[in-house]
C-alpha cells in the first residue's frame, strides 16, 4: 500500500483592501474590501521534495492585489475576482486553478448639516460577497451576502415536530422569528450586471423572508431561493445558512406578572443551524473549486 499526496492548494488569505477614489478635493467614493486566493496546480514537488520552482510567493499575491487596485477601478467585486483569478492562471504556467473569494464591507456617508457628507462614512449593516473559480474546467461566478439579520415579531409559527421523553420544547403557532442570512448565488454565465443581479436578490431575500408565513424556518429558507431564482433567469443555484436566532419569553410570574408576548430573552447560543440549496433541475453543476 502506497502513500500519495492528495487534493492541495495554498494562498493568501484575508488580504484588507481599502480604495478611495478621490473625485476631487472634497469628494471622494470608498471601497472595503478583503481579499483571499487559493492556488493549485503543478505543486507536487514543493510538498515531496521542498522544491519550490513552482511556488508563486503568498506575498507576491498580496502584492498583486493591490497592484491591480490601484491599476484599474475595483468596480464591482465580482469583475475584480474574475480579474484576478484569469490573470493568475494565465501569467504563471504551474497554476491550473485559482479560486478567488472577495468580502465587501459597506460604508455609508454621514448625514452632515449639509446633507451627505463627501468624505465621512459609518459601517453599514451586512457584507457583500463574491468567489470566483478559474481553472481547466471553466470559470464560474457565485455572489452573496452574509451578516444581513433580519426579525419578524409574527408570521412564524413551529409545530407538529418530533417528539420524545427528551423534549421540552411546546408547539407554538406565534413566535419571534429571527436569524443572520448567509447566502450565496451561482451565476450561468460570467458576464452580468452584478451591481444590478446584486441589488435585486437582496431585496428578493428580505421581501419573501417578510412576506412568507413561516411555518419552520426551512421553509423560508426555501421560499427565498426559489423566489431569487425564478426573478433572475442569470442564477442557477442557491445555497442558505440560517442561524434560528431563539427568543425565548420570559417567565415573569415570580414577580407577580403576565407577558402577553412582550418580553423575551434573546439567545446567542446554542442555537439551530438550517443549511439548504435551491437550484434549477437543468442546472450544470457546480466546479468543485468553486468557493461557496
Amino acid at each position: 500500500m502506497g502513500i500519495v499526496l492528495g487534493p492541495n492548494r495554498y494562498g493568501k488569505a484575508e488580504v484588507r483592501l481599502v480604495r478611495v477614489v478621490r473625485e476631487d478635493a472634497v469628494r471622494h467614493e470608498i471601497t472595503d474590501l478583503n481579499v483571499s486566493i487559493a492556488l493549485s496546480g503543478d505543486l507536487a514537488a514543493t510538498h515531496l521534495v521542498g522544491d519550490n520552482a513552482n511556488v508563486l510567493p503568498t506575498d507576491t499575491m498580496r502584492g498583486i492585489v493591490y497592484s491591480f487596485a490601484r491599476e484599474w477601478p475595483v468596480g464591482e467585486i465580482e469583475e475584480f475576482a474574475l480579474r484576478l483569478a484569469r490573470h493568475l492562471v494565465a501569467a504563471y504556467a504551474p497554476v491550473h486553478t485559482a479560486r478567488v473569494r472577495v468580502h465587501a464591507y459597506p460604508w455609508e456617508r454621514i448625514t452632515a448639516a449639509n446633507g451627505p457628507h463627501p468624505h465621512a462614512w459609518s459601517r453599514g449593516a451586512g457584507t457583500r460577497y463574491a468567489g470566483v473559480v478559474c481553472g481547466p474546467d471553466g470559470t464560474q461566478v457565485v455572489s452573496g451576502l452574509e451578516d444581513v439579520t433580519v426579525l419578524k415579531s409574527t408570521g412564524s409559527e413551529f409545530h407538529g415536530f418530533l417528539t420524545d421523553r427528551y423534549t421540552t420544547l411546546r408547539p407554538t403557532d406565534d413566535r419571534i422569528l429571527a436569524t443572520s442570512v448567509q447566502a450565496r448565488w451561482r451565476h450561468a454565465g460570467v458576464a452580468a450586471d452584478w451591481g444590478a443581479s446584486f441589488a435585486r436578490a437582496r431585496a428578493t431575500l428580505l421581501r419573501v423572508f417578510a412576506d412568507t408565513h413561516s411555518l419552520a424556518l426551512q421553509q423560508t429558507l426555501y421560499a427565498m431561493g426559489e423566489a431569487v431564482l425564478a426573478e433572475q433567469n442569470g442564477l442557477v443555484e442557491a445555497r442558505f445558512a440560517l442561524p434560528n436566532k431563539h427568543h425565548f419569553l420570559v417567565d415573569l410570574s415570580p414577580y407577580g406578572q403576565d407577558n402577553p408576548g412582550e418580553v423575551y430573552h434573546a439567545a446567542d447560543r446554542p442555537y439551530g443551524l438550517i443549511e439548504g440549496t435551491v437550484l434549477r433541475d437543468d442546472a450544470a453543476p457546480a466546479l468543485a473549486e468553486l468557493p461557496w
